[in-house]
């Protein structure tokens, strides 16, 4: 292990994916907890695989496809939230509509793009290799963004997120916040497509808030145990794809799933044997 950490701090492009591992903890962590409590799973996958138009437009007119993708995903949850607020369209009828025209799109401007993408399945599948210096910047902006905001704002947060009706009657703007913490939701995710990629993105916001629910029950506690989940997950992770050279992403939510069936174990027979221990004292009694 120690051997292995040497070589990373060899080389600058392994800094930068460790660096990335860590920032993208942190927002995965804070965001993945208010996606999970508000129970908008789906909408992340449809705002991931959303974005990949706005990769596919910026590749066709030469820009970076990262603001590309950030600017179509923004746009995209937006139009959900706006639908789903009218109750014109189901959630999830619109969720599945803009996937599936984000997913077109994207396909329809690459295919029309002069030459070839090379990055095209770094997008798709992931490669935290190519993580550059400025897309750690806007990472460790979106960090001090995301951080500021649930420090401050906390009560609120929490409110919405389990009760909005019940933040209405605290006099919270809610559909203000909700539009924010979207906007700040589809930042995120656009900003870790280079970890895991678009394909299993949803996971890297969903499984450290499912496996940090074995072990608290509280929005603050949930959040603190998703940062340190996807700390230990993306951080083993990179080291089992540089150690047996396979692609970074898929190692990641591999270490995921591992831990979750863990905490999953754990949290069962410590159930089991709390049981037990209760039924022992009631026979006794």
């Amino acid at each position: 292990m120690f051997t292995i950490l040497q070589e990373i701090l060899e080389y600058q492009f392994l800094q930068n994916a460790l660096w990335a591992s860590v920032l993208v903890s942190v927002a995965a962590g804070i965001v993945g907890s208010y996606i999970t409590s508000r129970r908008m799973v789906f909408l992340s996958g449809g705002i991931t695989h959303a974005s990949f138009g706005g990769i596919g437009i910026a590749y066709y007119f030469g820009i970076n496809p990262v603001m590309g993708a950030l600017v179509f995903a923004i746009l995209s949850a937006f139009g959900i939230e706006a639908l789903a607020n009218r109750k014109t369209v189901r959630e999830d009828s619109a969720i599945g509509i803009l996937w599936a025209f984000g997913m077109a799109i994207g396909i329809i401007f690459v295919f029309l793009t002069p030459g070839y993408a090379p990055n095209l399945m770094n997008f798709l599948f992931g490669s935290i290799l190519t993580v550059t210096q400025s897309d750690l910047l806007m990472l460790l902006a979106l960090d001090v963004i995301l951080i500021a905001l649930f420090w401050l704002f906390f009560n609120p947060i929490l409110f919405i997120s389990f009760d909005p009706e019940f933040a209405q009657t605290q006099k919270v703007p809610v559909k203000v916040v909700q539009y924010i913490l979207t906007a700040l939701m589809a930042a995120a995710i656009v900003l870790s497509i280079r970890v895991v990629g678009i394909i299993l993105l949803i996971s890297l916001f969903s499984i450290p808030p499912a496996t940090a629910n074995f072990f608290t029950k509280t929005f603050k506690g949930m959040i603190l145990w998703s940062i340190a989940i996807s700390l230990i997950g993306t951080f083993v992770g990179l080291l089992a794809s540089y150690r047996v050279n396979i692609p970074s992403g898929a190692a990641i939510i591999v270490v995921f799933v591992v831990m979750f069936a863990l905490a999953k174990l754990v949290s069962y027979t410590t159930m089991r044997v709390r049981i037990r221990t209760e039924n022992n004292k009631l026979h006794q009694a």
